[in-house]
């Protein structure tokens, strides 16, 4: 077998897509969830499934993995085998709510990045609703943004998703961004135009004003001459 190199960090979507491989060939199937300390942000290991029709699961800790290899990672040594019932009671984060300082949830825990060497979680990565809608979006969460944790819960001390950074946007939320910023754009494309046409229309009425100031004036001159015409008139006596 090739002696690949491991990725130093991994997310545990990735982890859990990978099918898991044995000595002599053996499938364990899919990884199906992860088995964490949360109080300490550390991932233990994982567990996979056999098949659909089984009910036992396999759990396997980092240090069994030896390489992974395309869709499939591979295993030393033989799992810890249990059933689902138990593992449903093993502290996790995943899928727990996110609430702010305020007490209102705010998003869903949904993955998280991690060291592969040591377990240790890196951040989190926090969905606006249910996490297994494929495509949603992602959102950064700091350690130390975490202010505390139950089963099922989490604090923190942000307000809300926007206080957060955005890994990856859905194809809704690109929408909307693309959507608010045509907005924008149509906006200001509309301010400028309407200060060009008051620009316009000031011009017009000065060049307005400066016409019949002109007109005016030029009446008068003309009213003038014609009486200083008519006045000659009478006044010589060869007309």
């Amino acid at each position: 077998m090739l002696n690949l190199k491991l990725p130093k960090e991994i997310l545990l979507t990735e982890l859990l897509h990978y099918n898991v491989r044995g000595n002599m060939a053996l499938n364990y199937g899919n990884g199906e969830n992860v088995w964490m300390h949360p109080p300490v942000h550390r991932i233990l290991g994982w567990y996979s499934r056999p098949s659909n029709f089984d009910l036992k699961r396999n759990v396997w800790r980092l240090n069994q993995i030896s390489q992974i290899i395309d869709n499939e990672i591979f295993v030393k040594g033989d799992p810890a085998i249990s059933d689902l019932a138990t593992l449903n009671r093993f502290p996790t984060l995943i899928e727990a709510n996110l609430i702010n300082g305020n007490g209102s949830k705010i998003g869903v825990i949904a993955d998280f990045l991690f060291e592969l060497r040591t377990g240790k979680i890196k951040f989190y990565l926090v969905s606006r609703s249910n996490p297994k809608i494929p495509g949603s979006s992602r959102w950064k969460l700091n350690i130390e943004n975490i202010n505390d944790q139950q089963p099922g819960l989490v604090f923190c001390e942000i307000n809300s998703l926007d206080d957060l950074h955005l890994i990856k946007s859905s194809i809704k939320n690109e929408f909307l961004q693309k959507g608010k910023k045509f907005i924008d754009k149509f906006e200001d494309m509309k301010n400028k135009a309407s200060n060009r046409l008051e620009d316009w229309l000031e011009e017009e009425d000065e060049d307005i004003n400066q016409n019949l100031d002109f007109k005016q004036k030029s009446f008068y001159n003309d009213e003038r001459i014609s009486g200083s015409f008519r006045d000659k008139k009478e006044d010589d006596p060869w007309i």
